[in-house]
């Protein structure tokens, strides 16, 4: 009997230990069975909170101090148009569109994902399309209305910024029409996030097929690096294969369940802040109003500056010919990503 009463007072002072360090913000770890009492979680979980700390093991904790409050995926969708530049097939050889309904249905998926981790963030999705057939408009619109998030599909209108385009470009050639309406959209989304965004924004074009962690995983890593940078960052969701062409120095930063690198190039996918959007406002634009070489260079400018970050593995893939340097991400499961987002 007086044994039994040791292990009762034992687990009493235990519990009340557990609370004292919860009010208190402290965490325990009981490495004996593989588990934190603090937050009632193994330690294979992910053992974050959102907004107020990061916690990695062995590293310990980093105290939030750029919590994230709201995030505008902007998806620059045209179903009419196979490759911008070129006229090989992507890989699976679908009709454009299958690709576009795909990677809409990975970012909702991925949002949903987002949505249990970070319950207090906004999350909204502006679509901005060009020309693309009604059909596929309104399987756009299906999907949009399916999900649980604020939504807005937005048609584009070239002729709104065609007249600040220059026609040749810095090869002195003719800009393309496919290009112009590429600019255009591009402008849009900046003006979008401009005039309507307040924290993070997410510009995503219409053939990056997302694994289901890849918002919440973006999220918290920019909490985390953000907080311990004291800078705004920019997070590129790709690996792509070209970063491996070239022995380049680099920076490793460590996230939720990826590492993440310095780099210094990016295609026009990236998330980014309205305060760096603000800051390089008029480098941004000009990547609207002349066809740079490569036409991501003032990106580039800017990372000069500021930290560019990509994560190994690929939280995205860019599903674009199989040769492409520019596409498909190294030790992936293309497949696998693709046959998931399949039931749009």
């Amino acid at each position: 009997m007086k044994k039994q009463n040791n292990v009762e007072s034992k687990n009493f002072i235990k519990k009340i230990f557990i609370k004292v360090c919860r009010i208190f913000g402290y965490e325990i770890i009981d490495q004996s069975n593989f588990y934190v009492p603090t937050q009632e979680k193994d330690l294979s979980q992910n053992l974050n909170i959102p907004g107020k700390k990061s916690i990695t093991l062995p590293l310990g904790e980093v105290q939030i101090t750029r919590k994230v409050n709201e995030l505008t995926i902007i998806f620059r969708s045209c179903t009419a148009i196979n490759m911008l530049t070129q006229s090989k097939k992507r890989l699976f050889e679908q009709n454009k569109s299958e690709y576009t309904f795909r990677s809409l249905n990975s970012i909702i998926l991925s949002l949903n994902y987002a949505k249990k981790n970070f319950p207090n963030i906004n999350f909204n999705i502006v679509v901005i399309d060009h020309n693309s057939e009604k059909k596929d408009l309104d399987q756009i619109e299906s999907q949009l209305k399916k999900s649980s998030f604020k939504y807005s599909l937005i048609k584009l209108n070239i002729q709104d910024f065609e007249n600040n385009i220059k026609k040749i470009n810095e090869k002195n050639e003719s800009v393309s029409k496919n290009q112009i309406s590429n600019m255009s959209n591009i402008n849009k989304s900046l003006l979008i996030a401009k005039e309507q965004c307040s924290d993070l924004i997410y510009f995503v074009e219409d053939d990056y097929l997302h694994v289901h962690d890849s918002i919440s995983e973006m999220i918290s890593t920019y909490e985390r690096i953000s907080s311990i940078t004291q800078k705004e960052l920019i997070l590129c969701p790709a690996d792509y294969p070209y970063l491996y062409t070239k022995i380049e120095a680099t920076n490793i930063f460590l996230g939720t369940n990826r590492h993440w690198r310095k780099i210094d190039e990016t295609l026009c996918t990236f998330l980014t802040s309205k305060k760096i959007i603000d800051k390089y406002w008029n480098k941004f634009l000009s990547m609207c109003q002349f066809e740079h070489y490569p036409f991501e260079k003032p990106l580039h400018d800017i990372y000069k500056s500021e930290y560019c970050l990509s994560p190994i593995p690929s939280l995205a893939v860019h599903f674009t010919n199989i040769n492409s340097i520019f596409g498909l991400s190294p030790n992936v499961d293309w497949k696998k990503i693709w046959e998931e987002n399949k039931d749009y």
